[in-house]
């Protein structure tokens, strides 16, 4: 057996995600690697916090990089949240939703759905509703930006209400983080999660979390011991801490976290609300190309995502084979749809570093000719 060393080929990442990862991101991989426990990585972590913080908008002290995708960050906030026997609201729009409620359940917890219509944004009605219902309910769960249709919900109208029936909140900023507006101290979310990998522009594998007090407030008072070992976040606590000595919990993924911590540079040197405005400048320009495709979008214009845009595959038009064309003729990716849109819908990506005017033209002429 020959195997010799693997070589991509450059794609253009124009899906749901992985996204095309930033140049200077990637030579901030190849640093030399230094302990977990070196006074220098900690250091370097006591910055990443900070940049952690201005990308949530927060000051939120537990504010971290779990060493593992979006899905554990997730994870971790189920199982250090949910105890067994607690109610928990599950608004469900889309795949991720879905998720959420699996989640509640594996940890012993009660899920009480609410659903909304693929496409939708979460209608806060529902949850007012629902909450009125049973007074019971301990936390809502919920996805800012639903991943798997492009549609985005009222973050703050939804924690404005969870906090009036005394409830926590679970939101999922996995594709939100760094692309629209994501404010965790002025909405006053509880437990946050994204990932690396979307808007930030960073390489797969790491999950930013930020928890508030009444988070961490409820971590503590559990009456029973978290589940998962690895994501109970008490103990993450001592290594993350600035506080004194740092206590050893895992050996931290150290080359990642250099390209996290570099990606958050070059946001805060971009500026949040510029970011916000590119990746909404970007969709506009593929709105305008897709128009005159006559391709349409699945979410309205009142909720739809600029950084992961879902339209309808045109009638008669073989979804894996233009997908498949584009990929092997145009190196350009993007994604098919999934769970109630798999085969009638596209996720086109204009996530971080893909959020540029040449992504959108190669996308849009790719499609013009493929599709004639």
């Amino acid at each position: 057996m020959t195997i010799t060393s693997f070589i991509p080929p450059h794609r253009t990442l124009m899906g749901p995600g992985p996204s095309d990862i930033y140049p200077q991101v990637l030579q901030a991989l190849s640093r030399p690697t230094v302990g977990h426990l070196d006074p220098l990585f900690i250091g370097m972590m006591d910055e990443l916090k900070q940049l952690l913080q201005y990308a949530f908008q927060t000051q939120n002290s537990f504010t971290i990089a779990v060493s593992a995708p979006g899905s554990a960050g997730m994870e971790a906030c189920f199982v250090n949240l949910v105890e067994a026997g607690d109610k928990v609201l599950v608004c469900r729009n889309g795949v991720f939703g879905e998720r959420m409620r699996e989640n509640v359940e594996r940890c012993g917890g009660v899920a009480i759905v609410v659903d909304n219509e693929w496409g939708t944004a979460v209608d806060p009605d529902l949850v007012e509703q629902a909450l009125q219902n049973d007074p019971d309910i301990k936390i809502v769960a919920f996805v800012h930006a639903e991943t798997s249709t492009g549609a985005l919900s009222d973050a703050k109208t939804i924690a404005e209400i969870a906090r009036k029936h005394d409830c926590l909140t679970i939101v999922d900023a996995v594709t939100s983080l760094g692309g629209v507006p994501l404010l965790v101290d002025e909405w006053q979310l509880d437990a946050v999660y994204s990932g690396s990998q979307k808007c930030l522009s960073c390489t797969p594998g790491l999950s930013p979390l930020t928890f508030s007090q009444k988070a961490i407030d409820k971590i503590q008072q559990r009456k029973t011991t978290v589940q998962s070992w690895f994501l109970d976040q008490s103990l993450v606590l001592g290594y993350w801490s600035g506080e004194g000595k740092r206590s050893y919990h895992h050996t931290a993924p150290v080359n990642s976290l250099y390209a996290l911590h570099e990606a958050l540079v070059l946001l805060q040197n971009e500026g949040l609300e510029n970011a916000w405005q590119r990746h909404r400048n970007a969709h506009e320009e593929l709105k305008a190309g897709l128009e005159k495709l006559g391709i349409q979008f699945v979410v309205e214009e009142m909720s739809r995502l600029p950084q992961l845009n879902a339209v309808y595959i045109p009638d008669g038009v073989d979804d894996a084979e233009v997908r498949n064309e584009l990929l092997q003729r145009y190196n350009l990716e993007i994604g098919a749809g999934l769970g109630a849109l798999a085969g009638k819908a596209w996720r086109i990506g204009l996530m971080g570093h893909g959020a540029r005017s040449e992504n959108v033209a190669l996308c849009l002429k790719a499609l013009e000719t493929t599709l004639k």
